[in-house]
């Protein structure tokens, strides 16, 4: 658990020096005006069913380094509840675009969760609690602030994951 942890934070540490040499390095060519760069917005689930229900909050920043590229964070929420059984994940996520022309947007983002699992069978409550990795790579068709497409988890772990599929659709606004 330990050495699991470790290997987090230095993956945070990692992508966060990366993230703020991305951002130093256009501020020292120039480019002053910091806030006028930065585009904030994320997405929101809800879901209904019988017995079950979800939330899921993910707002997000990015700053725009150029036309081509953009770089930013994003605090990610889901609570779900199915009959007796809850999950609650929570956790950072760094992303980075990439458009090659106006209208395609490349993605790369890798999201660290804090998953805790309490299920009821007949009576016996189990819980488990783990940390989890995903690193998505999507390809979108983008129209200004909107892009619609679907991403990749290349890291796929059918029996730990979020996500019931590798493959996952998205829609994304920025403003």
């Amino acid at each position: 658990m330990k050495s699991q942890f470790s290997k987090f934070l230095i993956q945070i540490l990692s992508i966060f020096i990366f993230c703020c040499s991305t951002i130093l390095n256009s501020q020292s060519n120039g480019n002053n005006d910091f806030w006028k760069d930065v585009q904030f917005g994320g997405g929101i689930s809800l879901g209904f069913g019988n017995q079950s229900f979800n939330l899921g909050v993910s707002p997000s920043g990015i700053y725009q380094v150029n036309s081509d590229f953009a770089t930013g964070l994003s605090l990610n929420f889901n609570y779900s509840k199915f009959g007796d059984d809850k999950l609650l994940a929570y956790g950072p996520s760094f992303i980075n675009f990439y458009n090659p022309l106006p209208y395609l947007q490349l993605s790369g983002e890798f999201e660290q969760w804090r998953i805790n699992i309490d299920q009821n069978f007949n009576s016996i409550s189990i819980e488990d609690n783990y940390w989890y990795s995903a690193l998505f790579f999507g390809i979108g068709y983008t129209q200004q602030n909107f892009t619609i497409g679907i991403r990749y988890d290349v890291l796929f772990d059918e029996t730990r994951s979020l996500y019931a599929d590798p493959w996952i659709p998205f829609v994304r606004f920025y403003f």
